[in-house]
């Protein structure tokens, strides 16, 4: 799963560093600028010390003392995650004074500034102006201070697809909304690579007041290589009002620093009275701005280096504003036409199937805005009403983190042959493309809400291993070493998990096939049952003890024969025993059930740890180390309702569990004790009828609200500390699903 750099690994993390290179602690951890400079005395009440971040090890909830934070505190803020190319957010809980990045930690800068009865106020990022000072010889002298007045944020609230910042100053209340949109059984809207942000103004003081609102982005959200060239252009439409940002010297289909090394930045305002632009040195831009309330329309970044961190503003004059919310809207995308490499053939993006170009794409976003709030605000209410439903408001608040987080890994395409695949990058650990041990974690989301996006991810890998010349007899473990270049592994040369990802293959396509509708899954199983059969054949061979194998928690080191891994793959045959009933061979359907049920018991005889009640780590645990993990494989035989696991041996994991939590979740495998958020979701979700499943939700609640870390959102921490052991970003976050998914299971097959 991954192994890219070597970390520099804190002793007390439990990870063994050596690991093929595992754990890269890339990005910002422990990041968080301050922003009380910024706040003048008006600004500071109440807020007070409250206003400054806390820094790494500090106290996790130090900022929330005033400013109300619903339903949880993220560790960072999704605030324009779309796509692996569109994924900015705030490492930050307050919004003035805290600069938004990249979700590997480069600043993808954003500014926001109101002005309010001629005064302007700072609402966003980590605003600097030139300020006129008293040289002492009554002269004046310029100088680049901090901005002198920051609106008072008083709430931040995060829904499933929005981010929503309220704030305070000269008498006027600003809401500022970050909508990224998901849009499940929609292909055409979710291939769209845009992000929407909202600024409302109302009075709070029952009088009028003039407002003119400023928003920019920088140069830097086309790389963070500080002598890269860029070219700043207007890109209006009849619509909107939009700067284009591009590098000078474009790079298909490659990247640099995890951003893509080609496409174009968009930022944009929809057309109206009162909109102005300008591009060009920051700092100018803003006192434009400050002085007069607009901008001059100029281009003085036309050509530009992300070291000279060009600006590309826009302003709109909302005029008087009272009781009723005024509100200015925005558009930030990253667009590229081609997005793959597909075994040597350039893959376009799926939108441009249904636009003529990105031009009217962005029209048709812009104009689609209402309505994808309206449809925003019923997804928000299902997936909030779901999720307390099944854990309450703490697995509400992991779930409401984690959709865009999970989405934002992956990108729809147009396949080879003209239909819609989906591509997933291992964000921040190896950078593969569609990984199928980060797709299995993942998978839960879209088992829950979007079950044919889950059959658009596996058609590529599918395609692959049946016919592009994928030569071994088990599932690859990815398509591609580096995102986004899918050129497979003809070769055989790739890292090998062959009982993990053929078991992880065949749970998915079993989970899709119920959730489909009937003849649809009849056929899929027909079209795809010689290959399925192949790799059930080679769990076959090497079940129910796979012996020596890599499987995906490879940062923990090796395993023989190892209890979890050897669960998945029975499972995986039971689930191959659906697949064969559906394409209509009923003698292969009891064949793999009654080989299910068979490995089933040797696996529960001599997993059984002699001295404890507890399943070992590993089979034939001879040195009676006591050794356990946790056996997060058991999420399939509930997801799928095969029921092989016994009863008694469910009642006492679930119990053994409950006793070995720590403060911030059950560790992974002893004697670590880090903890993985997606597989601690699948156990609680497999052990769903047992107080520890509750017990876990509310225990990486704890860790994903009160981390120090201000990363996206991390999957393998310390339960001992709350700190972040390795990754950031990645779309396994979709594993916190997993008990939605199972919920979503237990309606009857279509």
């Amino acid at each position: 799963m991954s192994k890219k750099c070597t970390p520099s690994v804190d002793a007390s993390t439990d990870v063994d560093p050596s690991r093929r290179n595992v754990l890269r602690l890339s990005g910002i951890a422990g990041l968080a600028l301050a922003g009380s400079a910024l706040l003048p005395a008006e600004a500071k009440a109440p807020l007070g010390a409250a206003s400054v971040e806390p820094a790494a090890g500090g106290a996790g909830h130090a900022a929330q003392a005033a400013a109300s934070v619903t339903p949880i505190r993220p560790p960072a803020v999704p605030l324009a995650v779309r796509q692996p190319y569109l994924s900015t957010w705030l490492p930050a809980t307050l919004l003035p004074g805290n600069a938004p990045q990249f979700w590997q930690g480069s600043t993808t800068g954003m500014v926001g500034l109101a002005r309010i009865d001629g005064a302007a106020w700072l609402f966003m990022g980590d605003g600097k102006i030139v300020q006129a000072i008293p040289d002492g010889n009554h002269g004046q002298q310029a100088t680049v201070e901090d901005f002198p007045r920051a609106m008072r944020q008083t709430a931040l609230r995060v829904t499933a697809t929005r981010s929503c910042f309220t704030l305070q100053g000269g008498g006027v209340e600003l809401a500022v909304d970050f909508l990224s949109p998901v849009e499940p059984g929609d292909n055409r809207r979710q291939s769209i690579p845009m992000s929407y942000v909202r600024v409302s103004a109302r009075s709070m003081d029952g009088a009028s007041h003039a407002v003119q609102v400023y928003m920019e982005i920088t140069g830097d959200w086309a790389g963070d290589d500080v002598a890269q060239e860029l070219v700043v252009a207007r890109g209006d439409t009849q619509a909107a009002r939009t700067w284009t940002l591009a590098r000078a010297r474009s790079q298909p289909l490659a990247e640099q620093h995890e951003f893509a090394a080609w496409g174009r930045v968009l930022w944009s305002t929809p057309a109206r009275d009162g909109v102005s632009l300008q591009a060009g040195e920051r700092l100018k831009l803003r006192a434009r701005f400050v002085e007069h309330g607009s901008l001059d329309g100029s281009n003085a970044a036309a050509r530009s280096t992300v070291k000279a961190l060009p600006a590309l503003a826009l302003a709109v004059d909302l005029g008087p504003c009272g009781a009723a919310a005024s509100s200015a809207d925005f558009v930030v995308g990253q667009v590229r036409e081609q997005c793959i490499n597909y075994l040597g053939r350039p893959l376009r993006a799926l939108w441009t199937k249904h636009f003529a170009d990105w031009k009217a794409m962005l029209d048709f976003f812009h104009g689609d805005a209402a309505a994808a709030r309206q449809r925003a605000d019923a997804l928000d209410a299902r997936v909030s009403r779901d999720a307390r439903a099944v854990g309450g408001e703490h697995y509400e608040g992991l779930c409401v983190l984690s959709l865009r987080q999970a989405y934002g890994g992956t990108e729809l395409v147009l396949g080879p042959d003209g239909t819609p695949w989906a591509f997933l990058k291992e964000i921040s650990s190896d950078g593969n493309v569609s990984t199928v041990d980060v797709l299995y974690p993942a998978s839960p989301v879209w088992m829950y809400l979007d079950p044919d996006y889950l059959r658009m991810l596996l058609l590529p890998l599918l395609d692959y291993a049946g016919r592009g010349g994928w030569p071994k007899p088990y599932a690859e473990h990815d398509l591609g070493s580096a995102y986004p270049q899918a050129t497979g592994h003809n070769d055989g040369k790739e890292e090998d998990m062959p009982v993990e990802e053929s078991g992880d293959m065949l749970i998915m396509i079993a989970a899709w096939l119920r959730r489909a509708p009937r003849a649809e899954a009849q056929a899929f199983a027909v079209r795809h049952y010689p290959l399925l059969e192949k790799w059930a054949q080679y769990l076959e061979r090497n079940l129910p003890d796979p012996g020596f194998q890599n499987q995906t928690d490879d940062f923990a080191g090796s395993i023989v024969h190892s209890v979890n891994l050897a669960l998945k793959g029975i499972v995986a045959l039971a689930a191959m025993g659906q697949v064969a009933g559906l394409a209509g061979h009923a003698g292969d359907a009891a064949h793999y059930r009654e080989r299910a049920r068979k490995d089933i018991a040797y696996w529960a005889a001599h997993a059984q740890d002699p001295q404890a009640p507890h399943l070992d780590l590993t089979y034939h645990d001879a040195g009676g180390q006591g050794t356990w993990g946790t056996l997060y494989n058991g999420f399939a035989d509930s997801l799928l309702g095969t029921g092989l696991i016994p009863a008694e041996v469910r009642a006492m994991q679930a119990a053994w569990y409950l006793r070995q939590c720590n403060a911030f979740g059950l560790p992974l495998q002893v004697p670590h004790s880090y903890a993985k958020s997606d597989w601690a979701l699948f156990t609680a979700a497999w052990l769903a009828d047992q107080p520890v499943a509750q017990e876990l939700i509310d225990r990486v609640y704890a860790y994903a609200d009160g981390t120090p870390d201000r990363v996206p959102f991390c999957d393998l921490y310390s339960t001992v500390t709350g700190r972040r052991v390795a990754f950031q970003a990645r779309p396994v976050q979709g594993g916190i699903f997993a008990p939605l998914a199972v919920r979503s299971m237990q309606q009857p097959a279509r």
